[in-house]
């Protein structure tokens, strides 16, 4: 039987189990899935809810599911002038890319069209294999994090590659 999840609980707690996934399955409302430990799981959630790593889920039988961002392969830019990352970020967003930003780099899903694209303004692409947490965007509700498992998110985040080791 699939376990369902159906609510988005707004405060941070224990969980009983755990759900890895990977962005764009986090953005789905609707998903049939499978809990960390393999047991079926689908998502029953409003159209347009976008879960974060840390998220909390309850389930239709009183559970407690935490979403865990996966690690997905990535372009990472950095400099340690901002006019040129600016430059980037704002081409990225006139293509409607989702960007996860931080002081002195950004980070979008891997793709060779963009990295040419962002090596073309004069910027250093970096791939690695890490968590995905980009922007919400203007009408998103804004990006958010989860007591200290959420801050502890950020400093593994907030130092990416080699790239901004002058940042």
């Amino acid at each position: 039987m699939t376990l369902a999840l159906t609510e988005v609980l707004a405060d941070d707690g224990p969980h009983d189990a755990t759900l890895t996934l990977p962005f764009d399955a986090r953005q789905k409302s609707r998903l049939l899935t499978q809990l960390d430990t393999g047991e079926p799981a689908g998502l029953f959630l409003p159209r347009g809810t976008v879960l974060r790593g840390g998220d909390r889920l309850r389930a239709a039988d009183g559970r407690i599911v935490r979403v865990r961002a996966a690690r997905e392969q990535v372009s990472t830019v950095g400099t340690p002038g901002s006019l040129l990352l600016v430059r980037a970020a704002y081409h990225l967003g006139n293509r409607h890319v989702p960007l996860q930003i931080g002081i002195g780099w950004l980070r979008y899903q891997r793709d060779h069209v963009l990295d040419a694209l962002v090596e073309s303004l004069g910027l250093e692409v970096g791939h690695e294999e890490v968590p995905f947490e980009p922007e919400s965007g203007a009408y998103g509700g804004g990006h958010h994090h989860h007591g200290t498992a959420g801050a502890a998110a950020d400093d593994a985040i907030a130092a990416p590659l080699s790239l901004i080791a002058a940042v």
